[in-house]
C-alpha cells in the first residue's frame, strides 16, 4: 500500500495455522477497491442510471457464474454463493428504489449494499461471513460502472506471498499456487472460505494474523503455515535454511503413495472430501483410497428446481465410478445455513441464526419426499455403478433422528450412518450407534457448536480451533463409543487435513480420516513415521491440555520425542 512502512521485528506475527508449509517471498496485496462515490448534488436521469446499473450487475454476475462453472469442489460452492448474491432480489430492489429517486447508480449500489451488510453483520454466524462477499460485489459493480479495472488480486510476475485483510471467494478461488506461494489474512478463521480454498489449492496459509495490516507490498516475509507465523524481513540465510528444511520434508512426502498405515502397520483409511464427479476423478490422482464425504448439495447449487431422481443418480454414479471397489460415503443434502438450495423451501436467510436453524436432516421434517427421492437416487446410482455406497445424514441431534434415518436408508438397501456435529449427538454416540452402522465426526461444526463461537469469526478463531481440548474430548468420546460397538468412526472435517492432528485422531482410534485431496499425502506420510502407541500418547497429552495451543504443542513434543528415540 502506498506510504506504508514495513516494521522490522525480531519476533513473528502470530495467527491460526491452516495449511502447512514454509515459504519466503515478497508480499503482494490486492488491488485497491474503487473509491467511495459521493451522492450527486443534482438528481440523475433514472432511466439512464437504471440501464447502466442493470448492465453492470449483469456483467459482474456473468463473470462470477463463469468462474463458478470452471471451478471444482469448495471453490465452486463459494463462487456459486457469491454469484447468487450478485443477483439477489433484495439488494437489487433497494438499489433500484434509490435510482428511481434520482440517485446515481454508483451511490445507489453502495447504499443498498451497506444496508444489507449491516443486517448480515448483526445476524452473526455464517451470515456475517457474507459481508465480505457483499462488499466484493459492491466493488465489482462500482468498478464496472466507473470504468475501473476489476478489483481483486493481480497475478504476480514471480512467486509471492499474498497478504490481505480477507479475500472474497472470487479472488481466492482463482489464485495460482505456482505464483501465490503463501497466503496470510487479518480476518478469517480455520474454516473460513479463504482457509478452505487455500487448503484445496495446497497454499501454505495462516489466518487471523494480528498486525498484518502494517506489512507493505514488497516486504520479504517468511510464512510458516505449520506454526502459524509470519516473520517480517528475516535474515536471508536463516530463511533459506528454513526453506531447505521444509523442502526436504516435502520431498519425502512426494514418495508416499499409501495406503494409510502407521509405522507399526495400524490401518487408517485416508479418504477425500469431494463435491462432484469431476472432483472425485481429480482425487484419484492423489493417494486417497476413496471418498469419505460427498457433499451432494454442491452437485446442485445452481439448480433452480429439484433435480430428478435420474439426474441425481447420474451425478452420484460419476463419483462411485471414480473409485471402483473403493469406499464412498455419500452425505444427504446439507441444505440451509451458508448453503441455500433454491429447491429446498424450509430454509432461508430470514432465520435469526441459520447455523442453528432448519438445516441438514431437519429439512426432511418439512419435506419428507426430498430425502426419499434422494435415497432412491443413491440406490439407483449404486445399481448403475455396481458399487455399495455408505450414506449418512448431517445435523443429527438425537438417537430418535438416527433411528428414523437408518430405517429409511435400509429400506433402500443402503448402509446408514450419521454425522456427529452436534455436541448432543457426541454425548449420546453410544445410543446413536445402536441404530446406525457408522459415524463420521464433522469437526468444523462440532467445534463451532461446542465452543459457542462462530467458525467464520476472526475474533473467535482461537475458540473454533479443532485443537480445543473440549472438542477433542468429544471426539474421543465418539471414538470410544465406536470401539465399544465394534463399528467404524471417521472424521471428515478440516481437522483431518492437519498431519499432526491426524496422528492424535489416530491415537483415539478413529478408523478413517477424510480431507481435501491435496492434504491426503501429507497426512499419510506423517502417519507412516509414527506408531499407534505414539499416537495414543500424543492423544493423551492433547486431551490433558487446557488450551488449543497447549494441546498442539504437547502432541508435537510427544511425537518428536518418539521419532528421536
Amino acid at each position: 500500500m502506498p506510504g506504508m512502512t514495513s516494521p522490522r521485528t525480531h519476533g513473528p506475527l502470530w495467527g491460526v495455522p491452516v495449511v502447512p508449509g514454509v515459504r519466503y517471498a515478497p508480499v503482494i496485496r490486492p488491488e485497491a477497491a474503487p473509491p467511495p462515490v459521493p451522492a450527486a448534488s443534482t438528481p440523475a436521469d433514472p432511466d439512464a442510471e437504471a440501464t447502466r446499473f442493470e448492465a453492470a450487475v449483469g456483467v459482474v454476475a456473468e463473470r462470477l457464474r463463469g468462474r463458478a462453472a470452471r471451478a471444482t469442489g469448495p471453490a465452486a460452492e463459494l463462487l456459486a454463493v457469491t454469484a447468487a448474491l450478485a443477483t439477489d432480489k433484495a439488494w437489487l430492489a433497494a438499489a433500484r428504489t434509490r435510482i428511481a429517486g434520482g440517485a446515481p447508480a454508483e451511490w445507489a449500489t453502495a447504499e443498498a449494499i451497506a444496508g444489507f451488510a449491516e443486517i448480515f453483520a448483526g445476524l452473526g454466524g455464517l451470515m456475517a461471513e457474507r459481508v465480505t462477499d457483499l462488499n466484493d460485489i459492491r466493488d465489482r459493480v462500482t468498478a464496472e460502472l466507473v470504468g475501473w479495472p476489476e478489483p481483486g488480486v493481480t497475478p504476480p510476475d514471480s512467486p509471492s506471498i499474498l497478504c490481505a485483510d480477507d479475500l472474497s471467494p472470487a479472488d481466492a478461488a482463482l489464485l495460482d499456487p505456482a505464483l501465490v506461494v503463501g497466503l496470510a489474512t487479518t480476518l478469517g478463521g480455520p474454516t473460513s472460505h479463504t482457509a478452505i480454498i487455500a487448503r484445496q489449492l495446497g497454499i501454505p496459509c495462516v489466518v487471523a494474523v494480528a498486525g498484518l495490516g502494517g506489512v507493505a507490498a514488497g516486504t520479504m516475509v517468511l510464512i510458516d503455515g505449520t506454526r502459524g507465523t509470519v516473520l517480517i524481513e528475516p535474515d536471508p540465510a536463516a530463511a533459506a535454511a528454513e526453506i531447505a528444511r521444509a523442502e526436504s520434508e516435502a520431498a519425502a512426502l512426494a514418495y508416499w503413495s499409501g495406503p494409510g498405515v502407521t509405522a507399526d502397520d495400524h490401518r487408517v483409511e485416508l479418504l477425500a472430501n469431494v463435491a462432484d464427479g469431476a472432483a472425485a476423478r481429480a482425487a484419484t490422482a492423489t493417494p486417497a483410497e476413496g471418498v469419505g464425504l460427498l457433499r451432494t448439495e454442491l452437485c446442485f447449487l445452481h439448480a433452480g428446481a429439484e433435480p430428478t431422481v435420474e439426474e441425481q443418480a447420474g451425478a452420484y454414479a460419476e463419483v462411485l465410478r471414480a473409485f471402483p471397489g473403493g469406499k464412498v460415503v455419500i452425505r444427504t443434502f446439507d441444505a440451509g445455513s451458508d448453503k441455500p438450495l433454491a429447491f429446498v423451501g424450509a430454509t432461508g436467510s430470514d432465520e435469526a441464526n441459520p447455523a442453528l436453524g432448519v438445516r441438514g436432516y431437519r429439512v426432511s421434517a418439512a419435506d419428507r419426499g426430498l430425502l426419499e427421492r434422494q435415497l432412491t437416487a443413491i440406490a439407483r446410482a449404486a445399481e448403475q455403478s455396481g458399487a455399495a455406497p455408505w450414506v449418512m445424514a448431517p445435523m443429527i441431534a438425537t438417537p430418535a433422528e438416527a433411528a428414523e434415518f437408518a430405517e429409511q436408508a435400509r429400506a433402500h438397501g443402503l448402509s446408514p450412518g450419521v454425522m456427529i456435529e452436534v455436541p448432543a449427538a457426541a454425548l449420546l454416540a453410544d445410543r446413536i450407534l445402536a441404530h446406525v452402522d457408522f459415524l463420521s465426526v464433522g469437526t468444523n461444526d462440532l467445534a463451532q457448536y461446542t465452543m459457542a463461537a462462530d467458525r467464520m469469526s476472526a475474533e473467535l478463531a482461537a475458540l473454533t480451533d479443532p485443537w480445543q481440548p473440549a472438542v477433542l474430548a468429544l471426539v474421543a468420546m465418539v471414538a470410544r463409543a465406536g470401539r465399544d460397538a465394534g463399528k467404524p468412526v471417521g472424521a471428515c472435517g478440516e481437522a483431518a487435513a492437519d498431519p499432526l492432528l491426524a496422528c492424535v485422531l489416530t491415537g483415539m482410534e478413529l478408523t478413517s480420516l477424510s480431507s481435501a485431496p491435496a492434504a491426503v499425502r501429507a497426512v499419510g506420510a506423517r502417519l507412516a513415521t509414527v506408531s499407534l502407541a505414539q499416537c495414543r500418547d500424543a492423544a493423551e497429552a492433547a486431551l490433558a491440555s487446557s488450551s488449543a495451543a497447549e494441546a498442539r504443542a504437547a502432541a508435537a513434543a510427544v511425537l518428536e520425542q518418539g521419532i528421536r528415540e
